[in-house]
């Protein structure tokens, strides 16, 4: 009878159970343990701060041009608006005045009570001083058309101003939030390259430091060795009006053998000139001067000081003169670079440029080789 079977016995015994739960356990707390330290944040090595820095400087640069456009269309925007305000203001000042004299009229025709010419012509005493009257009427009458359509006018044309000026005020809040959101976005990346930084020990801090610091001081000795730096030599002199060029200083080639260069223009020689003055000044995002500049602001403002107006962005000075051949670049030409063409320098020759390079470094000159070249623009 089934109840006296036997109960079935365990295929594992009361040791093997035992094993297997130790190794469970001992399972679980493996993987307990890897995913702990998959999960870990290891602090990263100097090379990869800066690694990761030079990039979040990049980005923020892309950024920044951003910024610049928004800020230039912004801008254009609110000078618009205003203008469009400022017409509004002077067509409805004509419209009150077109209404006073509208005001006049309705009052004198108030005074003669308003009776027919003829009865008017009939009650009088004095033919001849009615006539006369009524030839002034007349004029008045045309006088009266005249402001009538002015006032239609004013209005038309102010119903016309005030659509418009809604349409320019939609347009310029639309480009300031843009503005906003790029400058938060620049501000993010510079944070975060900032707080990277502080992720460092202090050995580490001071050997990024000191390695910065030797860039820094590299790119100075070119650029006294080019002949600039803050309160240094000018870069050109004129050889007259005759139209021959102005010679530059001589620039250092790539082999470190000093060799002559010519600018093709004086306006590229006062460019550079002018790009040589501001030699030691701060990168500033979103600058173009006079104490501090990034990338596009400087190039806008060396050529401006040549009396050439360019674009704000790189993006747009890059379609501002003739597009250049590398193999072809002249002193005073806009070189750019990365893909995005998020960098613009000018170039001095020699295989060297003047550019605003990233904040914390100082305006200096620089091989066209230090970043991923994308094009070259010659304006002028």
């Amino acid at each position: 009878m089934a109840a006296h079977r036997k109960p079935r016995s365990s295929p594992l015994g009361g040791q093997a159970v035992r094993t297997a739960a130790t190794l469970a356990l001992a399972s679980a707390a493996t993987t307990a343990l890897l995913e702990g330290s998959g999960h870990a944040d290891p602090r990263p090595t100097t090379a990869q701060v800066k690694a990761k820095v030079d990039r979040l400087h990049q980005e923020a640069e892309v950024a920044t041009e951003r910024y610049n456009g928004a800020k230039e269309k912004a801008d254009a925007a609110r000078a618009a608006f205003d203008r469009v305000r400022d017409e509004a203001a002077r067509r409805t000042e004509r419209l009150n005045t077109a209404r006073a004299g509208l005001g006049k009229i309705a009052a004198a025709q108030y005074r003669s009570g308003g009776l027919d010419p003829a009865v008017q012509l009939a009650l009088t005493s004095d033919p001849e001083q009615y006539l006369e009257r009524a030839a002034l009427a007349e004029k008045a009458g045309a006088r009266q058309a005249a402001a009538i359509a002015s006032v239609r006018r004013e209005l038309g044309a102010i119903r016309q101003l005030r659509a418009e000026s809604a349409d320019r005020l939609s347009a310029l809040r639309g480009h300031e939030e843009d503005l906003r959101r790029q400058k938060a976005v620049v501000l993010d990346k510079l944070t975060e390259a900032r707080n990277l930084l502080t992720r460092l020990t202090a050995e580490e801090r001071a050997r990024y430091e000191a390695a910065e610091a030797a860039r820094d001081r590299s790119a100075l000795s070119r650029s006294a060795a080019a002949g600039g730096g803050p309160g240094g030599p000018a870069a050109g002199t004129s050889e007259g009006a005759s139209g021959s060029t102005t010679r530059e200083r001589a620039d250092r080639s790539s082999g470190g053998e000093r060799v002559p260069v010519t600018a093709p223009t004086n306006r590229a020689a006062q460019a550079i000139s002018f790009a040589r003055a501001q030699l030691g000044k701060p990168y500033v995002w979103g600058a173009t001067g006079p104490s501090g500049y990034d990338c596009s602001g400087l190039t806008q403002a060396a050529w401006r000081a040549a009396g050439v107006a360019l674009p704000r962005t790189t993006y747009t000075q890059i379609n501002a003169g003739r597009r250049v051949p590398r193999s072809q670049l002249a002193p005073g030409d806009l070189v750019f670079f990365y893909s995005g063409i998020s960098h613009v320098g000018l170039y001095i020759g020699g295989g060297q440029m003047i550019h605003a390079p990233r904040p914390g470094a100082p305006i200096r000159v620089a091989p066209i080789d230090e970043m991923p070249f994308a094009g070259a623009t010659r304006v002028g």
